[in-house]
């Protein structure tokens, strides 16, 4: 999850101001926050041109994802930075500037960044003691109760449960059966950040309790935690080929009172979604300051979880609006957007490449090093590719007290996230 959610976090700054990261908060409108800074010098590999120091891991892991999706082969320079900034320990942090120094306690290695590489790199088949260290690491910060936070030791969120639940999964782990310390799965965690349903918000998620342990629905935490209840990572098949319009059974009324059963959970969750999207095919950012601005990215995240859902009529306008209106969110934003939109329109069994007469796979390739279709017999395919920036979509087409940086952190979920993803966020909790 994910995540959320802008592309890329500028600065300490602005994080506790206005902009957050991939997932977490690509909600406000082009307009309604500064432009990105320009990292002083992009590291070679690395996809967007935005100061990596917070999202570097995100926007990387969701970007070659996402081209592995459409089945373009990302370049062996952009897959190598990735698995470079792993730290010894099988954890990954947001990003790491200097490899020549080794990780060590200072070093803030966390779970959404961690997971979604895992992601990325179980499905390019990455080499079995990169993917099997990520995994590791990832057991290792599973809380008491069940779930995880954002960083090791913090308190249990949705989102960042919901990814790890994502990756574990994608790496072939059973999660079903992931017990903590006190005998608790990361369902049961989820579990307890689902609003009861005799509440108000009832059968949406909240992102993590407020001081008085009451949940608050949250629609971003929601899209994560029904992915999440259902076991799926950002990456969510269409169902039929994207061709079924029908829609899920509604219950009767959120099922499962304050105790639901994950499918319970993840049903009452796309309920609340299908609602919150009903009215204007989007949901309303909840930046302090940007009221009634769309929020593109969760928007995106909830297209996906309501596709994974079996929502997929309900999933439709939603996914209207986002081709209709996008565009420029996505070209500012960067490599983590246009993953979203790529993750949104594949779960619907949507053509990214004519998103809204736009072609999302060769947007997102012009944002970092050439690359190839999958299957390329070409061997020099991605590390010798040349590094201009507006060449991948046509190569593959020719071949077939409270830390800044748990502030940043709560950015990183994602909605993208999910981000699903991906966000644990210094957020407000809302409702649609």
């Amino acid at each position: 999850m994910f995540v959320r959610r802008r592309a890329a976090v500028l600065a300490a700054t602005a994080v506790i101001g206005t902009a957050f990261a991939p997932a977490a908060l690509a909600d406000e409108s082009p307009s309604a926050s500064p432009s990105p800074s320009t990292s002083p010098a992009t590291p070679a590999g690395l996809y967007g041109s935005t100061d990596p120091t917070y999202d570097g891991v995100w926007r990387q892991s969701l970007a070659l994802l996402a081209q592995h999706t459409v089945g373009v082969r990302p370049a062996a320079k952009a897959v190598d930075w990735l698995t470079g900034q792993q730290c010894a320990n099988g954890g990954f942090a947001a990003y790491r500037a200097d490899l020549a120094t080794k990780c060590d306690a200072k070093t803030q290695v966390d779970t959404n960044s961690t997971a979604a590489a895992l992601q990325a790199l179980t499905a390019l088949d990455s080499d079995d003691a990169v993917t099997g260290a990520a995994v590791k690491w990832l057991k290792s910060a599973q809380n008491k109760d069940g779930g995880w936070g954002y960083l090791p030791g913090g308190a249990s969120d949705t989102n960042s449960t919901s990814i790890v639940i994502g990756a574990l999964e994608a790496a072939d782990t059973d999660t079903r059966d992931l017990r903590s310390k006190d005998d608790r799965t990361p369902y049961d965690a989820l579990r307890g950040l689902s609003v009861p349903c005799d509440e108000d918000g009832g059968g949406a998620f909240a992102f993590q309790p407020d001081k008085k342990g009451k949940l608050a629905a949250n629609a971003d935490a929601t899209a994560a935690g029904v992915l999440g209840a259902l076991g799926e990572g950002l990456v969510t098949e269409p169902e039929d080929d994207g061709k079924s319009s029908a829609k899920a059974p509604k219950a009767a009324e959120c099922a499962g009172g304050d105790s639901p059963t994950p499918k319970q959970a993840a049903a009452n969750g796309a309920e609340y979604l299908a609602g919150a999207v009903a009215e204007t095919g989007h949901l309303e950012s909840a930046l302090a300051g940007a009221d009634d601005q769309p929020d593109y990215g969760n928007t995106a995240d909830t297209v996906v979880a309501l596709a994974a859902a079996g929502r997929t009529a309900d999933a439709g306008k939603p996914l209207a609006w986002l081709e209709k209106n996008s565009g420029p969110w996505a070209a500012q934003s960067g490599p983590a957007a246009y993953a979203q939109l790529i993750f949104a329109a594949h779960a619907t069994g949507t053509d990214p490449r004519d998103f809204g007469g736009a072609d999302l796979v060769k947007q997102l390739g012009a944002t970092g090093p050439a690359s190839k279709a999958s299957g390329s017999s070409d061997p020099s395919a991605g590390a010798n590719a040349k590094d201009g920036k507006d060449n991948s979509a046509e190569d593959s087409e020719d071949d077939g007290g409270v830390s800044v940086w748990w502030i940043v952190g709560v950015g990183l979920v994602g909605g993208i996230g999910i981000g699903f993803l991906l966000s644990g966020r210094n957020k407000k909790q809302q409702r649609p």
